[in-house]
């Protein structure tokens, strides 16, 4: 495990102490688990711009015109 200095403004260092401590975590914790929740959506998002690139529009009309047109079931209908 590695040790990081880091300096936080009093104000977000007083929120993250009471943050943590309604979590019944510690601070270490805390950021650790925020740094690993921000690493995770900034990776997902690269990944999926990633695959985004590979994507071929017209693989996906051909994929999509197989799909029967027919009237959704009532338990899949949004309204």
């Amino acid at each position: 495990m590695s040790t990081l200095s880091l300096r936080l403004p009093n104000s977000l260092h007083y929120e993250v102490k009471a943050l943590a401590k309604n979590e019944g975590i510690s601070i270490n914790q805390f950021i650790s688990s925020a740094v690993a929740e921000k690493m995770s959506a900034l990776l997902t998002e690269q990944y999926l711009l990633k695959r985004a690139k590979q994507g071929n529009e017209q693989a996906f009309l051909d994929a999509m015109s197989k799909v029967p047109d027919v009237e959704h079931e009532e338990k899949d209908r949004l309204i």
